[in-house]
C-alpha cells in the first residue's frame, strides 16, 4: 500500500495499533480533563484552585521524572508503559467514583490527581522511548508529528463527547469512560509484533546508567538548555489555556460552561492544523521553534483584548497551531538529537520542565486572573513569551557562530540548533 509522505508511520503494523489506541485513549483523557477541572471549577469558583489541581499533577514529575528517566533507560519500554495505563486507569475508576458521591470540597479530586501524577512520573518517559520503538528512527519526526496530529484529533473528540457524557449520565461517567479507553491501549501493546518493534540501546555501562549521567549530559549540551528554558517560559505564563479560558469563558466573556466548552474545542481545531503543519514538514530545526513561539506569544497579548468569544476563539486557532509545533519540534530534537542509551532520561527531563512550567504557570495565571483579571493576565504572559523567545533565538545563534564543532556528533549540531 502507498501512503502519501504525511502518512508515512503508519507503513508500519505496530505504529498503526499504537496510533489507533493513542487517538482513543486522548479522546478519553480530555473528557477527564474537562470534566475534572469543570468539577473543581465549579465546587470553588476560582480560577487558582484550578490551578492547584495541575501543580498535584506536575509535582511527583518535577520530584521523581529522574527515576522515571533511569527506568526507562533500563526496563524494557513495553513492560513499564502496560503497567502505567493499568495504574491510569484504576486512578480514573477512583475518580468516578468520588465524583458520584457529589463532593463539597476538593481534597479526593487532588489527591487522586497526586497520584496520578506520580504513575506519570515513573512512566512517562518509557512512554516516550516507546513511541519511538513502534515507529524506528528513519520515520520517527512523521511518526510524533502524526502523533500530535492525533492528540488533536482526540482532544476534539474528547472536548465535544464530555459535552454530550457529563449531561446525560453525569461527570463520573466522563471518568468512566477515561478508565475504559486505557483499556484499549493495554489491547493495542498486546497485540504488537516484538520482531518488528526498534528497540534502542539500553545503558549498560555502570557510568551511564544513573541519574547523575543523565543531568550531565543535559548540562554539558548548551542547545538542550536553551530549548529546556524557553519550553519552560512558554509552558508556564505561554501556555496554561486551562486556565485563561476557563477564566475568559466566565468573566469578561460572561460565556459559562458552554463557552469554556467551545473555546476548548476551537482550541483542539488549531492543534490539529499544527499537526498537520508538521506532518507535513520533512525537518522540523529549532528556528521553526522559536517562530512559533513568538507568534503564539503575539497571539496571546491579542487575546487578551478579544471583545468577544467569537473573536477570542478565533485567536485559539493559530497560538493553538503554534503550540503543537512547539511540542513536536521539542520532542523531535530530544528524541533525534542525544544518544539513544540517554533517551529516557533526556526525555524526563523535558517531562521535568513541562510539569515545573504547570506547577508554576498554573497558579501564577490562576492568580494573575484572579487580581488583575483574565485580559491583563493574558497581555502580561505575552509579553513574558515574546522576550523568552527573543532570548532564545539570540542564544541559539551564539551558539551556532561559536561552538558547532565541539557539539557531540550524536546532537548534529549542523541541524539541531538551527
Amino acid at each position: 500500500m502507498v501512503l502519501p509522505a504525511m502518512l508515512r508511520s503508519l507503513r508500519h503494523h505496530n505504529y498503526r495499533l499504537w496510533a489507533t489506541a493513542d487517538l482513543v485513549s486522548v479522546t478519553g483523557t480530555w473528557m477527564q480533563v474537562l470534566a475534572l477541572n469543570w468539577l473543581i471549577l465549579s465546587i470553588t469558583h476560582s480560577a487558582t484552585s484550578v490551578g492547584l489541581g495541575l501543580v498535584l499533577q506536575a509535582l511527583p514529575t518535577i520530584l521523581l521524572g529522574p527515576w522515571g528517566g533511569v527506568i526507562a533507560d533500563r526496563l524494557p519500554a513495553r513492560t513499564v508503559v502496560a503497567g502505567g495505563q493499568a495504574a491510569q486507569a484504576g486512578l480514573s475508576a477512583l475518580l468516578a467514583v468520588i465524583a458520584a458521591g457529589d463532593p463539597s470540597g476538593t481534597g479526593g479530586l487532588y489527591a487522586v490527581s497526586l497520584l496520578s501524577g506520580l504513575v506519570t512520573s515513573l512512566t512517562s518517559p518509557a512512554l516516550g522511548r516507546f513511541g519511538s520503538e513502534v515507529v524506528g528512527p528513519e520515520d520517527l519526526s512523521n511518526g510524533l508529528a502524526l502523533g500530535s496530529l492525533l492528540s488533536s484529533g482526540g482532544r476534539i473528540l474528547g472536548m465535544s463527547l464530555a459535552g454530550v457524557v457529563i449531561p446525560l449520565v453525569g461527570v463520573p461517567g466522563a471518568f468512566l469512560a477515561n478508565a475504559a479507553s486505557f483499556g484499549i491501549v493495554l489491547v493495542a501493546i498486546a497485540l504488537m509484533r516484538g520482531g518488528e518493534l526498534h528497540v534502542a540501546p539500553r545503558a549498560e555501562e555502570k557510568s551511564e546508567r544513573g541519574i547523575v549521567a543523565g543531568f550531565r549530559h543535559v548540562l554539558r549540551t548548551p542547545w538542550l538548555l536553551v530549548t529546556f528554558g524557553l519550553a519552560f517560559v512558554l509552558g508556564s505564563v505561554g501556555r496554561n489555556y486551562q486556565v485563561t479560558m476557563a477564566a475568559m469563558s466566565e468573566g469578561p466573556l460572561h460565556a459559562g460552561a458552554g463557552g469554556y466548552g467551545a473555546l476548548s474545542v476551537a482550541f483542539a481545531v488549531g492543534t490539529v492544523l499544527g499537526g498537520l503543519v508538521a506532518a507535513a514538514r520533512a525537518r522540523l530545526p529549532l528556528k521553526l521553534l522559536i517562530v512559533a513561539a513568538m507568534l503564539c506569544s503575539v497571539g496571546q497579548m491579542a487575546s487578551g483584548g478579544a471583545p468577544n468569544l467569537v473573536v477570542f476563539g478565533a485567536l485559539m486557532l493559530p497560538i493553538a497551531a503554534g503550540a503543537v509545533l512547539i511540542d513536536t519540534t521539542v520532542s523531535t530534537r530530544v528524541q533525534i538529537d542525544n544518544p539513544g542509551h540517554l533517551r529516557g532520561r533526556v526525555i524526563a527531563a523535558q517531562g521535568m520542565v513541562g510539569a515545573a512550567s504547570g506547577a508554576v504557570g498554573g497558579p501564577a495565571l490562576g492568580a494573575m486572573c484572579d487580581t488583575l483579571g483574565p485580559r491583563t493576565a493574558l497581555l502580561v504572559a505575552g509579553t513574558i513569551g515574546v522576550a523568552a523567545a527573543a532570548a532564545a533565538a539570540y542564544a541559539l545563534a551564539r551558539l551556532r557562530r561559536t561552538a558547532p564543532a565541539e557539539a557531540p556528533a550524536t546532537a548534529d549540531p549542523g541541524t539541531a540548533p538551527a
